[in-house]
């Protein structure tokens, strides 16, 4: 029961933190968009059906069913087919085909409830500048988050980090090489130099071999470093005392640092490190940003690949992998059996879910920057094209060819979000079926 609890709480707890994402997103986009006194109309969190909605002035504020995405309604996403005169007027009226027909009726609904009074708040009036930063905060915001919740996991709370205690000494050689079953140390197995030079767990390293040690990687790259067989002296506290222990490094096959699949040969000791959490700074925050955009561009850019394999994976052609994609379903499931992983602290758990919300909001605030619509970037792309072809035609001392007509996109968005429903469809079921699990 208690196991269940848990999972439904994890399982909660990152839903609410996908609706705060969400709506932090499109708060994004409101805050600069009435600081700019554009119209806006609606700031919905999700899709569908309205569950609760209060107006405000002449927004409306509310929730839906969905809770797949969110939306901010600024009027004059889609400018008149001119582009020029009041509001309405170019709109065309006997359109000659179903997409005509389809951006013909997008756009009358555009300004249905639009006036004199509001033709300078439309939004596709607003100087270019005020147009990319209303598009290109939601995804700041995303972004930003990511980084408080990186911030806050590995600055706050730390990373798990091996110190300068021994938790453990091999006592024979054949152990502390390890292999499938090394079985127990036997009386003629030869010791390890740290049982050998009397080192116990607790004993907290202070220098070795005349070197003053920092951290357990610099103790390690030391003594597989090691030249000669002559002894040396490892320096360790122990209680209040201070030993200085006489130690004879020997030499092993051992895995490499670089790439653990090649042995080299190299000198140990035989102890391995106790644990703790040790806060990072800044710029080990600022890396992993950097590694996981790069990781995240790296999946967006395979995405075709990926998702053919999760397919296969739902029909049972294949095994799922575990870093494969995953729907709001399956990011969700992860996120209960974390919070179901009682062997893990509360602070464990609660880092960990914390993370997996932070690369929610990452993948949210890149994948908005693609320059396609129903994205973000599809407005940002679209102002720069059109600063760009102002300032060309002012260098070629031309008329301003004004405004592009996004409605001539709305075929597009259409074919995007089909594609976005088929994708999200594969990806749930797929997480239905073949989950993957982190147990």
């Amino acid at each position: 029961m208690g196991h269940a609890l848990l999972y439904i709480g994890g399982v909660i707890l990152f839903v609410i933190g996908i609706a705060l994402s969400i709506g932090l997103h499109e708060f994004g986009h409101l805050v600069p968009g009435k600081i700019f006194n554009v119209k806006v109309t609606q700031y919905f969190i999700g899709f569908g059906k309205t569950l609760w909605s209060k107006r405000r002035g002449e927004t409306e504020y509310g929730i839906k069913a969905i809770p797949l995405g969110g939306y901010v309604k600024l009027v004059g996403m889609l400018p008149p087919a001119g582009g020029s005169g009041p509001e309405g007027e170019d709109v065309a009226t006997r359109p000659t085909g179903m997409f005509a027909q389809l951006v013909s009726d997008a756009k009358r609904a555009e300004y249905e409830h639009v006036d004199a009074a509001d033709h300078d708040r439309l939004f596709y009036r607003q100087p270019v500048w005020k147009r990319i930063t209303i598009m290109i905060s939601g995804v700041a915001t995303n972004l930003v988050l990511a980084f408080i919740l990186f911030a806050l996991v590995f600055m706050a709370y730390g990373v798990r980090e091996p110190s300068m205690t021994i938790g453990a000494v091999s006592q024979c050689v054949k152990v502390a090489k390890g292999g499938s079953d090394p079985g127990p140390c036997g009386p003629k197995d030869p010791l390890t130099p740290a049982a050998a030079a009397g080192l116990k767990p607790g004993d907290k390293v202070l220098s070795f071999d005349g070197h003053q040690i920092t951290d357990y990687w610099e103790l390690q790259n030391r003594v597989r470093a090691y030249s000669g067989s002559a002894p040396t002296t490892i320096v360790v506290k122990r209680g209040d005392q201070q030993l200085s222990l006489p130690i004879t490094p020997a030499p092993e096959s051992l895995p490499s640092l670089d790439d653990p699949a090649k042995r080299v040969e190299a000198h140990f000791i035989g102890v391995s490190p106790t644990f703790e959490r040790q806060g990072q700074s800044l710029g080990y925050v600022t890396s992993m940003m950097v590694d996981q955009t790069g990781a995240t561009l790296s999946a967006l850019g395979h995405l075709p690949q990926k998702l053919w394999h999760v397919a296969r994976a739902a029909v049972g052609a294949e095994e799922r992998d575990p870093d494969s994609l995953m729907s709001v379903v399956g990011a969700g499931r992860v996120a209960g059996e974390i919070a179901a992983q009682e062997e893990n602290s509360v602070g464990d758990r609660l880092a960990t879910i914390a993370l997996l919300l932070g690369s929610l909001n990452l993948f949210l605030g890149l994948i908005n920057l693609i320059p396609l619509p129903p994205f973000d970037g599809a407005g940002v792309a679209t102002a720069l094209v059109e600063a760009v072809r102002s300032r060309w035609a002012r260098i070629r001392g031309r008329p301003d060819p004004g405004v592009i007509d996004s409605g001539k996109l709305l075929p597009v968005t259409y074919a995007m979000a089909i594609l976005l429903l088929l994708v999200s469809a594969v990806l749930i079921y797929a997480d239905i079926v073949a989950p993957v699990s982190i147990s």
